[in-house]
């Protein structure tokens, strides 16, 4: 089974140890990263969807543009938590503004008649979700109309978007040097991961409380991979 790969590695040992590599350096593996490889590691997809089941008990997920590989438990129990190193938000707050951007995404989606697998990816203004996020907070809590104001929402989202731009969820599109533009309006690129996460499933684990209450560090322990 795993043998598979070993035949394959026997004649094509430079990709296959690209793609192994390349797959554990980052949480996500996007087609636009390495073309060729990309399309090699789709080719070959069952050979190393095999080897990651039977030597780590690892999942190899992989659509048309975004491949990763998902753990479902840790090992060692001397690293903890709060030592992980994970994509994922503690503060309630945080927490829904990710689940806010995922539904977000997916109107957006629908809205311009985009698929997750179209060539180009959904593009959107910072205050666009801005103004979207603002309004899903007043509807959740409209008896903190002060807490949750549009600065109330941006300081929360400003929170966040640094992580999603670390972990490849969303990039920011630089503009054009001789273009000054205001917070607003910043072009964020959504990245082909968002779409692996499941805003249904994340809604469920998120309860009213107050503003100290957190979540699990891994933000998968809490979604729905693809």
């Amino acid at each position: 089974m795993a043998d598979d790969l070993s035949t394959l590695l026997e004649r094509q040992a430079d990709n296959v140890r690209a793609v192994l590599n390349i797959l554990v350096e980052t949480p996500y593996f996007y087609r636009t990263d390495h073309e060729d490889l990309f399309f090699f590691l789709r080719r070959y997809q069952q050979q190393f969807m095999r080897f990651f089941q039977d030597y780590y008990g690892w999942t190899l997920l992989l659509d048309q543009k975004c491949a990763r590989v998902y753990k479902e438990r840790w090992y060692n129990p001397a690293i903890t938590e709060a030592n992980r190193e994970l994509f994922g938000f503690r503060k309630r707050d945080e927490c829904l503004a990710f689940m806010m951007l995922l539904e977000f995404y997916e109107h957006q989606l629908e809205e311009n008649d985009m698929g997750a697998d179209d060539l180009e990816n959904l593009r959107f203004r910072f205050g666009d979700f801005l103004h979207a996020a603002h309004r899903r907070f007043h509807d959740l809590y409209p008896d903190k109309a002060d807490q949750y104001s549009e600065d109330g929402v941006r300081r929360i989202l400003r929170e966040i978007f640094p992580s999603l731009e670390k972990y490849r969820l969303v990039k920011k599109e630089k503009p054009p040097a001789d273009l000054a533009i205001n917070d607003d309006d910043v072009i964020f690129e959504a990245l082909p991961a968002l779409y692996h996460y499941n805003s249904t499933r994340l809604a469920q684990a998120v309860q009213p409380a107050d503003d100290t209450s957190t979540m699990a560090d891994d933000a998968s322990s809490e979604t729905d991979l693809l």
